[in-house]
């Protein structure tokens, strides 16, 4: 359990989280997720990257209870900083990154999905952001990768999930498929791209990052610095502290 890796040949990486009992990650594991997405990049050898998971869902965001059991702000931050990391990881890891996505795809999960360079979900996938229900803010930039921009702010405004299916609709899924196909249907990608001439394909990832209207990482650390100011304002810990007490 925790963040693994395994290599196939071809030359894809498949990087797989698994931490029960949901994958909420704590701090170390957002860093170590991040640490096992930029080795697999830098290999000379690897020519795409699957990132999946196992269990009830793909990722259900940050452990709000290791922030809440922290006395002072120093979970809070190393969240905030791990995420950025991990987010940053797949954005900038040098070969395309597939995210394979079951379950729910919650806070975290979304901006690990919408920074990847394709997404292949199972028919029971859902996305959403309920940061503003747990007095937070962050990752809207990812997700405004996904859906149109008036949708994004109903989502982030509600807390609303969307399906897979409504992803493909909007073409940010590349594929939906049932759960007991989703692993082998992202290595099939993978092994598409793996297919190709490695430098080339090195190169567009660079030009196709090279060319966002948005920088992904300034965008993402301002919606963090209003997390901080939610948090100094008492919203951050009220709302984070009943989440928490409420899921026991």
């Amino acid at each position: 359990m925790g963040i693994s890796a395994v290599v196939h040949s071809g030359g894809v990486v498949e990087v797989v989280v698994d931490v029960p009992p949901v994958n909420a990650l704590a701090v170390r594991d957002w860093f170590e997720l991040a640490g096992a997405v930029r080795e697999a990049g830098r290999d000379p050898a690897t020519r795409a990257v699957v990132l999946r998971a196992e269990g009830r869902g793909f990722n259900a965001g940050v452990d709000i209870k290791e922030i809440r059991d922290d006395a002072g702000f120093e979970a809070l931050v190393g969240a905030n900083r791990g995420c950025h990391a991990a987010f940053g990881a797949v954005y900038e890891c040098e070969v395309p990154v597939i995210a394979a996505v079951h379950g729910f795809c919650l806070g975290g999960g979304v901006g690990l999905a919408g920074n990847a360079d394709i997404v292949v979900a199972a028919d029971d996938a859902y996305f959403g952001l309920p940061e503003v229900d747990r007095g937070a803010l962050g990752a809207a930039t990812h997700l405004a990768r996904l859906v149109p921009g008036h949708l994004a702010r109903a989502m982030v405004y509600t807390c609303r999930t969307v399906t897979a299916a409504e992803l493909h609709a909007h073409g940010s899924v590349l594929e939906v498929v049932p759960p007991g196909r989703l692993r082998a249907a992202a290595l099939a990608v993978a092994e598409a791209v793996a297919a190709k001439d490695p430098y080339v394909v090195r190169r567009a990832k660079e030009a196709l990052n090279g060319i966002d209207p948005v920088d992904v990482h300034r965008s993402y650390r301002f919606e963090q610095g209003l997390t901080y100011e939610l948090t100094l304002m008492g919203a951050g810990g009220r709302l984070r502290d009943a989440f928490a007490a409420g899921e026991g």
